[in-house]
């Protein structure tokens, strides 16, 4: 399958049309961003390690019964996808308090949350990717109410594959952003990526940041730590 016109590119991605109007080519890419884009800068080998991790947990999610866009891997930096348009939101689900998420309510990071939280964020730079509620979503015409409930059913399940995935690799899911898009004839799929761009990740035993957290907050070892993560995914 050979890439055609680009037809997006993203702080992460690029987007690539294909011979067939219902596939797209994804491309990884190296580049690194935080901040909504403030803090820029290179993490070698980042789009390799991405774009595998992504497609190891894609598979999973798809055999537990949520539907993905991937259709195969094409090489380290490259997948086939299936042709979706993206709902202009962020689901975010979280674990245990860090991040911004500790910064809004005043509470420590790392402390355990009483249940999983399922937050929505819109797609804007521009706005700062503000949180923003159910009624506002459907008032707005981001999604309908049955389709905001596909999504929260399918992110839940999500959270509990992963959870269980990562700790059998020694990594503590802390919280995470996907992403979800509509093919042609409506059905709802999880798109986007899961990487350490996109998931906080812990070490079980030290508690050591395995994410991008490494790149946003100047800890160092981040080529090495997306290594070691993509390095435990594989089970090597």
């Amino acid at each position: 399958m050979e890439k055609g016109k680009q037809l997006y590119e993203g702080k992460a991605k690029k987007v690539y049309a294909t011979d067939d109007p219902a596939l797209y080519i994804v491309s990884y890419k190296d580049d690194a961003t935080a901040f909504n884009g403030e803090k820029k800068g290179t993490i070698a080998g980042k789009g390799v390690v991405n774009n595998t991790m992504s497609n190891i947990v894609f598979a999973l999610i798809e055999e537990a019964g949520v539907p993905t866009h991937l259709v195969k891997q094409l090489d380290d930096r490259d997948t086939l996808v299936k042709a979706v348009t993206i709902f202009p939101l962020e689901v975010i689900i979280r674990n245990v308090a860090a991040g911004s998420f500790s910064k809004r309510y005043g509470i420590e990071e790392g402390s355990s949350l009483l249940k999983s939280t399922l937050e929505f964020s819109l797609k804007n730079d521009d706005l700062g990717d503000p949180l923003i509620n159910d009624d506002h979503v459907i008032a707005i015409g981001l999604a309908t109410e049955d389709e905001l409930a596909v999504i929260k059913k399918y992110a839940h399940t999500v959270n509990e594959v992963m959870s269980k995935f990562f700790l059998d690799k020694g990594l503590k899911l802390i919280d995470f952003k996907i992403e979800f898009g509509k093919l042609a004839d409506g059905a709802i799929v999880l798109a986007d990526e899961v990487s350490p761009d996109t998931c906080r990740l812990w070490d079980v035993t030290t508690n050591e940041k395995m994410d991008k957290d490494r790149f946003r907050r100047d800890l160092g070892n981040v080529e090495e730590t997306y290594q070691a993560v993509l390095a435990r995914v594989k089970g090597a």
